[in-house]
C-alpha cells in the first residue's frame, strides 16, 4: 500500500503566478528527500501532504497518521510556553502537583496513570540531549538550535507513521545534525525530507525534484541524483541544440525554395513570347500549387519543431540570474562595540572580552545554547549582561533567525518602504528585482513567501537602514544563511564580501562565514 499519493496538486500565488501545477506523485518508499530551490513551493506542497494546507486543485489520500515540522517554531515562540507544554506534559505534571497538595480526585489519578516519575524521566532525557532540564523552561528562552532540536525530539517519540520533516537541520550545530541523521535512520516512521542539506539527503532512499512544471522522481539518494540530472541536463541541451539545427537547416530550406521560385519567375517571363498562353497557365498554376504545397509543409515543420523546442524549454526550467544588492556602509576603524568581563544571562558562564571596530567582519561561534544568539540581543540591548561592562557607540541593526523584521500581511514592497526609510518605490523595485521578483511580484504578501525568500528579504531590510548621526548601523546577523538553497548561499556570501560595513555573523558553516568575508572568529 503507498504511503501517501497525490493527483494533480497545483498552486497559484495571488498574484497569478503558477508556483507549480500537475503535481502527481506516489510516496512508496520509506525515506524520501524533497529538493527544488527557494521559492518553488517545497513548503506548500508539504502542507498540502500532510494535510495541513487543503490543495485547490488536486487530491490527497493518505491512510497513514502523519505529523509535521515546520520551519517556523509558531506559537512556542509566545511568552508562557514552556517546555513541558510542547512535549504536552503538563497535565500530567499539574495532576501530580495538586495530588501532592491533598487534592484526591479520580481524574487527576487518571490523568497521572503510571507516570508519576515524568518531570525526572523527561529531565534525565533533556540533559541527555543537552538540552535545559528544567522542564517549566520557557520555549522562548531557547537558541533556535536547542528549539528545533526539542520539537523534533518530541516528533520523532510520538506515535506517529509518517514525518514530514520541512529543513528539520536548520539552527542545528554540526552534532545536532549528527544526532538529527541518527534519528531519520532509527525511526520506524516513513520520512519526507525536505531539505538542502546534502548529508542528510544522502540517507534518502529516491528524490523528489519539484519545479513549476511538476515533479520529476529519481530513484537513489542525493549522489545519484544529482549525477543523473547532470546526465539528464546535458542530454536535454544535446535535444536543444539538434532541434536548433533543424530549425537552421529548415529556414536554409525554405530559403532556397524563394530563391528558386524567383528563378523560375523569371524564366517564364522570358519565355512568354515563344509558348502559348494556356501553357504558360498551366506551367504557371502547377508551379504555384507547388509552391503552396511546400510553404504548407515547410510550416508545418516549423511548427512542430518550434512545439518540440518550447517543451525541452519548459523541462529545463531556466533561472534567472539572481542578486543580492547591499547598500553601502561605513568604513571607519574606529571601535564601535566593547564587552569586558562579560558574563550572559542565559547560556555559557564564559567571561566575555570582545572589541569591535566598525569595518570588521567577525565570525560568533559556538554550540547550540552556547549563547550566541543571547550575546548579539545583549549587544543590541534587549537582555542586559548578568555581569561586566558593555559599550556600543554605533547604531545597530538584528536580524534574529525568526525574521521578526517581515511584517507577513505586507507585500514585498511595502515592507521594504515601511522598514527602510529614505528608499524610494524605484530603488525599492531594483534591488527586489535582483532576489527574482518583478513587475507585479513585488506586491506577494510576505506571508506566502518561502523560508529562503523571507531571508532575502530580511537582509534587504537590514542592508538598507539610513544612516544616523552616528553613522550606518552596525549588523548582528543571526545565522542568515538558514533556509537558504546553495545558489543563494554562495549569494549572499558574495554580497556580504562585498558589504563594505562591518558585521558580527552567527553561523554553523565556517565556509559560509569564510566566503562572507569574516577574517576573525570570536568562539563562545
Amino acid at each position: 500500500m503507498p504511503i501517501l499519493k497525490a493527483q494533480n496538486l497545483a498552486y497559484t500565488l495571488p498574484t497569478g503566478d503558477i508556483l507549480f501545477q500537475s503535481v502527481s506523485v506516489t510516496m512508496t518508499s520509506p525515506r524520501v528527500g524533497l529538493v527544488g530551490k527557494n521559492g518553488c513551493g517545497k513548503s506548500i506542497l508539504a502542507a498540502m501532504l500532510s494535510g495541513a494546507r487543503k490543495p485547490k486543485a488536486g487530491h490527497v489520500a493518505c491512510e497513514f497518521r502523519t505529523a509535521m515540522y515546520t520551519q517556523q517554531p509558531g506559537q512556542w515562540l509566545h511568552e508562557g510556553a514552556t517546555i513541558a507544554d510542547l512535549l504536552g506534559i503538563t497535565p500530567v505534571i499539574d495532576a501530580i502537583a495538586q495530588i501532592v497538595d491533598g487534592d484526591c480526585h479520580p481524574q487527576l489519578f487518571e490523568t497521572v496513570g503510571d507516570r508519576w516519575d515524568i518531570v525526572e524521566s523527561v529531565s534525565a532525557r533533556l540533559a541527555a540531549l543537552g538540552l535545559p532540564q528544567d522542564c517549566q523552561t520557557k520555549c522562548a528562552s531557547l537558541s533556535g538550535g536547542e528549539l528545533a532540536k526539542l520539537r523534533l525530539w518530541q516528533l520523532f517519540n510520538a506515535d506517529h507513521q509518517l514525518l514530514i520533516l520541512d529543513e528539520p537541520s536548520n539552527h542545528l550545530d554540526a552534532q545536532s545534525r549528527d544526532w538529527l541523521a541518527r534519528q531519520i535512520r532509527h525511526t520506524d516512521a516513513a520520512v519526507l525530507l525536505i531539505s538542502h542539506d546534502r548529508q542528510l539527503l544522502e540517507d534518502m532512499q529516491e528524490i523528489w525534484a519539484l519545479s513549476s512544471s511538476g515533479i520529476r522522481v529519481y530513484g537513489g539518494n542525493y549522489s545519484h541524483y544529482a549525477e543523473q540530472k547532470f546526465f539528464d541536463e546535458q542530454a536535454l541541451e544535446r535535444q536543444l541544440n539538434a532541434l536548433n539545427k533543424q530549425q537552421q537547416q529548415l529556414q536554409r530550406q525554405i530559403q532556397r525554395d524563394h530563391e528558386k521560385a524567383q528563378q523560375r519567375a523569371v524564366q517564364g517571363q522570358k519565355q512568354r513570347g515563344s509558348q502559348a498562353k494556356c501553357l504558360l497557365d498551366s506551367q504557371k498554376d502547377r508551379a504555384t500549387a507547388g509552391a503552396s504545397n511546400r510553404s504548407k509543409n515547410a510550416q508545418a515543420r516549423q511548427r512542430q519543431l518550434q512545439q518540440k523546442t518550447d517543451k525541452l524549454r519548459a523541462a529545463k526550467v531556466p533561472q534567472r540570474q539572481q542578486a543580492i544588492y547591499l547598500a553601502s556602509a561605513q568604513t571607519s576603524r574606529k571601535q564601535v562595540i566593547s564587552v569586558v568581563q562579560g558574563r550572559l544571562a542565559f547560556g555559557s558562564e564564559q567571561r566575555i572580552n570582545l572589541q569591535v571596530a566598525a569595518n570588521e567582519k567577525i565570525h560568533l561561534q559556538g554550540s547550540n545554547g552556547s549563547g550566541k544568539s543571547t550575546l548579539l540581543k545583549s549587544i543590541q540591548g534587549q537582555i542586559p549582561l548578568k555581569q561586566g561592562e558593555l559599550t556600543v557607540s554605533s547604531p545597530l541593526y538584528y536580524l534574529d533567525q525568526h525574521f521578526s523584521i517581515v511584517v507577513p500581511v505586507q507585500s514585498l514592497l511595502d515592507n521594504l518602504l515601511s522598514s527602510c526609510d529614505g528608499l524610494t518605490e524605484a530603488d525599492a523595485r531594483t534591488i527586489l528585482a535582483g532576489i527574482g521578483f518583478r513587475r507585479d511580484r513585488v506586491y506577494t504578501m510576505a506571508g506566502e513567501l518561502s523560508g529562503g525568500e523571507k531571508m532575502k528579504l530580511a537582509m534587504l531590510i537590514v542592508s538598507h537602514q539610513s544612516a544616523t548621526q552616528s553613522g550606518q548601523p552596525f549588523l548582528l546577523l543571526d545565522e542568515p544563511d538558514n533556509h537558504l538553497d546553495l545558489d543563494s548561499k554562495i549569494l549572499l556570501a558574495q554580497a556580504l564580501n562585498q558589504h563594505q560595513g562591518g558585521f558580527i555573523l552567527i553561523s554553523h558553516d565556517t565556509l559560509f562565514a569564510r566566503e562572507a568575508g569574516c577574517s576573525q572568529a570570536y568562539v563562545m
